[in-house]
């Protein structure tokens, strides 16, 4: 067989191997499956007027729940070791980025070599006249200095994707942030109302154990007059006893609530400054749930799922392009010689090399098809998660909306029951002094004249943090 025809079977069969190699599987689209509703719930599209593009220092009245926020957003260990990973995820795309560019460095190198005289190269190296009285010289040095380079050509945009997947993780991370932002400041608020709450809850106690001292006194007066009985004066006991005790729990409640917010802040206990006012007179701030495809930009969360599903997406790109040659491009230039004192006789101490590399997968091809096929299913899986991440931040939204609502008909019923055992408590006690009713009356009404006014105080709480919720919910807060 001559050489021409061996050579024509040797490119024919490169060729077979290089089309074979680039056979790649096809990728499942990842598509959203459901489209936003046009609202919330059964009501008609609203107006595009949303609270969320109100800054939190805005919608915030309380100037000291806005100073413990502004504290939160300096010194918070999880906020902090967020923005950590943003710079992380800034460092992983200037790797990716610097892919892109030839390496290039500089090599110094020396070294021994001896070899037998009777192989193939001792006897060249034995024979070779290198120059009239130049010997060379047995064993034989080996000293270099020479700049080098290598470059992976960018063929397939494998390199330009992956760069493109790590920016979009970086956005994502930017938009982990600012999550962790708005629920940083969501909870820092829930807590600071939680504490005002307890603050009333623990003055409206305060109040009712005078109240009953006052009546355990008339008691014991009754029983000295014998209108009254041991049994009814150690009744009387017992309330306070127990109103005594429910003080000390929220006393601990407070410092707990306290400790808490201070955790928040990131430092160590100490006493949080807050409103001194009536707790029932404070108002829910008014919010505008404006329409839910406003949700895709506003919330953080949701920008976030986004940007790690276009990441995935480009994932599977870089993995199908593995299935494809790759070239890559080598150069060195510099000077070599068996002895120093040679190094730099030009030109006959000059080195230099120019190779082109092009290299296709063909017995691994099952390891690159496993890492296709699960770069596919991560596409897939960041698919689901921005599905699920929509649902969530709609059905949120939807839940404190109609929670604000039933709330307001819910606290409008409680203040009616005060109102009305607030006067059955004067009633029962004018009543108990003329020896009308017994004492387990009273005690039942100024029982139950705590309890509803606790209640009260918790409606008003939660109505306070629906609000918080819903700015939270529409992604507002980290703007």
């Amino acid at each position: 067989m001559s050489k021409l025809k061996i050579y024509q079977y040797s490119v024919a069969l490169g060729l077979c191997l290089a089309v074979a190699s680039c056979k790649a599987p096809v990728a499942e689209t990842a598509t959203t499956s459901t489209p936003v509703p046009e609202a919330f719930g059964t009501a008609k599209a609203q107006d595009t007027i949303t609270t969320a593009a109100v800054k939190w220092n805005e919608f915030f009245k309380d100037q000291n729940l806005v100073d413990l926020i502004d504290v939160a957003l300096k010194n918070n260990q999880e906020l902090n070791m967020t923005l950590q990973e943003i710079e992380i995820a800034k460092n992983d795309v200037r790797v990716r980025k610097g892919l892109l560019l030839p390496s290039a460095g500089i090599r110094a190198g020396a070294g021994v070599e001896k070899v037998g005289r009777y192989t193939s190269q001792g006897a060249g190296d034995a024979t070779t006249e290198i120059k009239p009285g130049i010997e060379t010289p047995d064993p034989l040095g080996d000293f270099t200095i020479a700049a080098y380079a290598n470059w992976e050509v960018d063929i397939w945009r494998k390199l330009r994707n992956s760069k493109k997947a790590a920016v979009s993780r970086y956005l994502a991370s930017v938009e982990g942030k600012n999550f962790v932002v708005t629920n940083l400041i969501s909870e820092i608020a829930d807590n600071y109302y939680e504490l005002l709450a307890l603050d009333s809850q623990l003055d409206i106690v305060k109040q009712t154990i005078t109240l009953q001292s006052n009546a355990l006194e008339i008691v014991k007066i009754q029983k000295q007059a014998a209108r009254a009985t041991e049994l009814g004066v150690k009744k009387f006991e017992a309330e306070v006893l127990t109103s005594k005790s429910l003080e000390f729990d929220i006393l601990q409640q407070i410092k707990e609530t306290e400790n808490k917010i201070n955790f928040l802040l990131g430092r160590y206990p100490q006493e949080i400054k807050r409103t001194n006012t009536n707790f029932l007179t404070l108002l829910p701030a008014s919010v505008s749930a404006g329409i839910p495809s406003q949700l895709l930009m506003n919330r953080p969360d949701v920008k976030q799922a986004e940007l790690e599903l276009i990441a995935a997406k480009l994932d599977v790109k870089v993995a199908k392009a593995e299935f494809y040659p790759s070239l890559d491009i080598s150069a060195a230039f510099g000077v070599q010689a068996f002895k120093p004192s040679y190094l730099f006789t030009f030109p006959e101490s000059i080195l230099y090399s120019l190779a082109g590399d092009l290299a296709a997968p063909l017995i691994n091809r099952n390891a690159i098809k496993a890492e296709f096929s699960s770069a596919n299913a991560r596409q897939l899986q960041a698919l689901y998660n921005y599905d699920k991440t929509i649902l969530n931040a709609y059905l949120e939204v939807s839940n404190q909306l109609s929670k604000i609502d039933n709330l307001q008909k819910s606290y409008d019923l409680k203040s009616q029951q005060v109102d009305a055992l607030n006067t059955s408590i004067d009633v029962s006690n004018d009543l108990f002094k003329s020896a009308r009713v017994d004492y387990f009356e009273v005690l039942m009404t100024q029982r139950d004249a705590l309890e509803s006014k606790l209640e009260l105080i918790d409606t008003k709480k939660e109505q306070l943090n629906a609000a918080v919720h819903v700015y939270r919910s529409l992604g507002g807060g980290w703007k």
